[in-house]
């Protein structure tokens, strides 16, 4: 049909639209109505091939009193309900309502056999009213966790199906999904509606073949260290998420095997009863099965449910077999697969060390890889069509560091096995994904710490994940009773003072009070430097490459080439030497400032994979440099670091020492003492070590140059040197 006549068909078409005083104003809504349901039906006709057959003679518009989510839209066919907000003003709100509810007008007309199918109708009305951008505004939702908001109400009807809807509608490269597009050509040949739109027909899950999938996840900071395939297409995870089924559950029985009994075929020579861990190693379907039969046996991975459905679990499972995946019925991606699994290793190490021995005793045993495999935890997973054919093989694997997950369509996971050493090898290309810890946010009240998580936040209470990290929480809250785990994104944290949106913290929180501080005899300090010697209580780890990035933006975000990777070098060294007996470095300026996770530089990349420093001690540095400063104090302050009674200041090889006038009853005497400068410049914030100090009435006046202690690496003069890290190294420290 040619665009003439289309145009003219679709004119021909356009009903009387009858308004009845409880809509104003009526002539603008009734141009409103004709104009939508000319583009409604010009869209139709595009994606159908051809105009509706049919439309009704009348359509009514008016005010809704009561209106029934009961049908397809809201109304019925030749009625539409409308809610007015303002009388007389036809804003964009009723404007997208009556765009929305012309579309189902147009299908029951123009397709009556897809009237019950509600999932299309909402598709089409979402697709062609225009109010897809107001349901995409808000935080991110993948398509994972849409389709499992979708399943849990197939009737469309929530604010959240609806936002769920959504975004499985704009994942259509086209901008309109091919699901709808042949839909609407088999309702323009007024074929039959045999079976119902699904969700996996609309978001294309099982119209295209899977592709190899694999993603490997840092177990502290949660990033993404590398990936191939689709990791995010939720798909059946057979035996995978078994482990989740194991650490939900209180006290699991030893059981009889069933021989003959399919379920139980999990290797020759099962003892007479068999406990958990070995039904676990073994994978064995029976025993899960046979407990959950019994009635102990957690019901949708107890309390790993709600950790799984926030990774993209598409619906709870109903029962055992579908946990277990004996039925391809719920789905999860590879992406989501690892988040759960980096959680579980934070929150039952137990677990992880138990499937540490599956390479030597378990479902990849005996294999040419299962040596590689030693002492990492391994976990697999078969998906089986009803020949017993795989579909898609899963093998998760935990090591002290990473976790891969990996998903070969059409293969046994014992065929690919030899994968993953090699994709955890070709992480290990970049260094710096061990750990780092790291006490942060010591000098402000714990109270006034607050951290929520933009992914899927988790507390761990006694190893068990408690959800509700969404929203602003005091960060001593969340680490309570264990660590703070925030997938899929840095925790945001944030305290008086700082940034109003927070900084971001790619890692785990975790709670340890350190031990009183007491300063060595004769060193004064003030109350930050107090709290700055005595650490904090929350405990931060995350990357070695993250935390260098971090400490060496906040201490220089300027610095390039070779003078950062020299500073990247010393700031990871330090970390391996911490200024706090038995604890991590802390944050603030008396070890390395650390203010949170930043975007890594190849330079810090660079600098965490050469070979380490030859020194083993703490290693300073300081910004350097030559501009001259000249500043102020009262006597009285400095007097409170050094003693009442100062006579004289004199600087040299990073010390201050001084004279105090000093009585023992009898006589004046003068004393000589002696300090690190820094403490000093610390206490006094001084840019740095004073060259020289002098008296001022009531003030002390210091002057210097530079910045910082002034001690071992000077940051300005290495950016001036042009010259390779190893030099610049070997000049601050010596060879």
């Amino acid at each position: 049909m040619g665009l003439a006549v289309t145009v003219a068909v679709l004119l021909a078409a356009t009903p009387t639209f009858v308004t009845r005083g409880d809509v104003t104003p009526e002539a603008d809504l009734r141009r409103e109505a004709e104009a939508a349901w000319t583009a409604l039906a010009s869209r139709y006709a595009g994606e159908a091939g051809g105009a509706p057959s049919k439309a009704p003679a009348s359509i009514t518009l008016q005010k809704g009193a009561a209106l029934s989510s009961q049908r397809n839209g809201q109304g019925r066919p030749g009625w539409v309900e409308l809610r007015q907000n303002t009388p007389g003003v036809l804003d964009e709100r009723l404007r997208l309502a009556l765009r929305h509810e012309l579309a189902h007008q147009l299908l029951w007309w123009a397709c009556p056999q897809s009237s019950d199918d509600r999932l299309f109708h909402e598709a089409f009305a979402l697709a062609v009213s225009g109010e897809l951008p107001a349901w995409k505004e808000g935080p991110y939702l993948s398509l994972s966790r849409a389709a499992s908001d979708l399943a849990r109400s197939p009737e469309v009807d929530t604010p959240r199906a609806r936002r769920a809807l959504a975004r499985v509608l704009s994942e259509s490269a086209s901008g309109f999904p091919p699901a709808l597009s042949r839909r609407l050509r088999q309702c323009q040949d007024g074929a039959r509606w045999t079976s119902p739109l699904s969700i996996d027909e609309l978001s294309g899950v099982g119209a295209r073949a899977a592709s190899p999938a694999t993603v490997v996840v840092s177990r502290h900071s949660g990033e993404v260290v590398w990936s191939e395939g689709d990791v995010q297409r939720a798909l059946p995870y057979g035996s995978v998420l078994k482990p989740f089924v194991y650490a939900a559950g209180a006290q699991p029985p030893a059981l009889p095997p069933r021989p003959g009994v399919q379920e139980w075929a999990c290797g020759a020579g099962l003892p007479e009863n068999v406990d958990a861990r070995t039904a676990l190693l073994r994978s064995c379907n029976g025993y899960f099965l046979d407990w959950a039969a019994r009635g102990s046996a957690p019901k949708a991975f107890g309390a790993w449910g709600p950790v799984l459905g926030a990774l993209g679990l598409t619906r709870m499972p109903e029962d055992m077999a579908d946990a277990i995946g004996l039925r391809s019925t719920v789905s999860l991606s590879p992406w989501g697969v690892a988040q759960a699994y980096r959680l579980l290793a934070e929150a039952r190490p137990e677990v992880i060390t138990l499937l540490a021995d599956n390479a030597a005793r378990g479902t990849l045993a005996e294999l040419p890889a299962s040596k590689a495999l030693a002492g990492v935890a391994t976990k697999t997973g078969t998906v089986r069509d009803a020949a017993s054919r795989p579909q898609f093989g899963w093998i998760a694997a935990v090591d002290a560091d990473l976790v891969v997950v990996m998903m070969r369509p059409g293969a046994m996971p014992r065929q690919f096995a030899d994968e993953v050493p090699r994709a955890l090898a070709r992480a290990r290309k970049q260094a710096g994904w061990d750990a780092a810890r790291v006490q942060v946010l010591g000098l402000l009240p714990a109270g006034d710490v607050e951290a929520r998580c933009p992914g899927a936040g988790f507390a761990l209470e006694d190893g068990v994940p408690r959800a509700g990290a969404e929203a602003w929480a005091p960060l001593a809250s969340l680490t309570r009773r264990g660590a703070a785990v925030c997938l899929g994104a840095p925790w945001r944290v944030r305290f008086p003072g700082g940034p109003e949106a927070g900084r971001d913290y790619a890692g785990v929180f975790i709670h340890s009070v350190p031990p009183p501080y007491r300063p060595p005899a004769g060193v004064p300090t003030t109350p930050s430097a107090m709290k700055a010697r005595r650490g904090s209580d929350f405990i931060f780890r995350t990357t070695r490459l993250q935390y260098t990035a971090g400490v060496v933006s906040a201490e220089d975000v300027s610095l390039t080439g070779e003078a950062r990777i020299a500073l990247a070098r010393v700031v990871a060294h330090n970390e391996q030497h911490s200024r706090h007996p038995n604890r991590p470095v802390c944050d603030t300026t008396h070890c390395q400032a650390f203010r949170g996770t930043v975007r890594v530089r190849p330079e810090e990349s660079k600098a965490v994979g050469l070979a380490p420093l030859k020194w083993r001690e703490w290693l300073t540095f300081s910004q350097g440099g030559e501009e001259p400063w000249r500043q102020e104090r009262p006597r009285a302050e400095v007097e409170r670091l050094l003693g009442r009674g100062l006579v004289s200041l004199r600087f040299e090889a990073g010390r201050v020492n001084y004279l105090r006038t000093e009585s023992d009853g009898d006589a004046t005497f003068e004393s000589a003492r002696s300090l690190p400068c820094d403490l000093l410049r610390s206490g006094l914030k001084l840019p740095s070590c004073p060259r020289t100090a002098s008296f001022n009435g009531a003030s002390l006046v210091f002057e210097g140059q530079g910045r910082g202690h002034g001690e071992g690496l000077d940051v300005e003069a290495a950016k001036a040197s042009g010259a390779r890290s190893d030099v610049i190294l070997e000049d601050a420290y010596g060879r």
